[in-house]
């Protein structure tokens, strides 16, 4: 009887225990979920008016690549011209560059410099879509360090000159890297306006089938 009078205690002395606990441990730390990389309110352009500002130019067209094969990785890459360690664009991948170049040549919208992330991916995307490329690690990131994304901030932010659209392709990490959420997915691109020393804004998204509607 003694035994069970002590674990009744022991009981009560527990769940006592737990309950202020409880009621005076600190609430669990909530991170709020901001989406920045869509257009803000007010901002946005779509339809006829994206066209218009296009065709005036001064814009940035920022793309990820279309479509590729995740059957295949870079861990093996051993330099950006050997293509056979890479991830690469598939057959409909190819396709879809083809269908965004069709339609922006289509569009008569002008297009000046084109950089591309050196990866075999990002190259054939940009070639496809926009008939050259300029490969440049600056659309890329650099190596790991806090400001490993500096020079594609800068590019974003730097006034493109009317009369004609900077074209990139890239990735989608460095893209989330500098303005946030949600990622762009393959073959969508992103319309920055750049606004010099205040950044820039995004003032549209094109997925890869968008491009017609405007």
């Amino acid at each position: 009887m003694k035994n069970a009078s002590i674990v009744r205690v022991m009981r009560r002395t527990f769940v006592a225990a737990l309950a202020a606990f409880i009621a005076f441990a600190p609430a669990p730390l909530v991170f709020a979920q901001r989406d920045t990389a869509i257009p803000a309110a007010g901002e946005a352009l779509s339809g006829p008016r994206l066209l218009e500002a296009l065709r005036r130019g001064g814009y940035v067209i920022y793309i990820r690549h279309t479509s590729t094969d995740f059957g295949q990785n870079d861990e093996g890459m051993t330099s950006f011209e050997d293509c056979t360690k890479q991830r690469n664009l598939t057959e409909q991948g190819r396709a879809e560059a083809r269908a965004i170049g069709a339609a922006i040549a289509k569009l008569q919208i002008p297009i000046g410099e084109v950089l591309a992330s050196p990866f075999c991916r990002t190259v054939e995307t940009a070639k496809l879509v926009f008939g050259r490329a300029t490969v440049s690690n600056a659309v890329r990131g650099g190596p790991a360090d806090p400001d490993r994304y500096g020079e594609l901030r800068n590019l974003l932010s730097t006034p493109v000159a009317r009369g004609s659209n900077l074209a990139i392709a890239s990735h989608g990490n460095p893209f989330r890297a500098v303005a946030g959420t949600p990622y762009l997915a393959e073959g969508e691109a992103a319309v920055i306006e750049p606004r010099g020393k205040d950044g820039f804004r995004i003032v549209a998204r094109i997925t890869k089938d968008g491009w017609s509607a405007l």
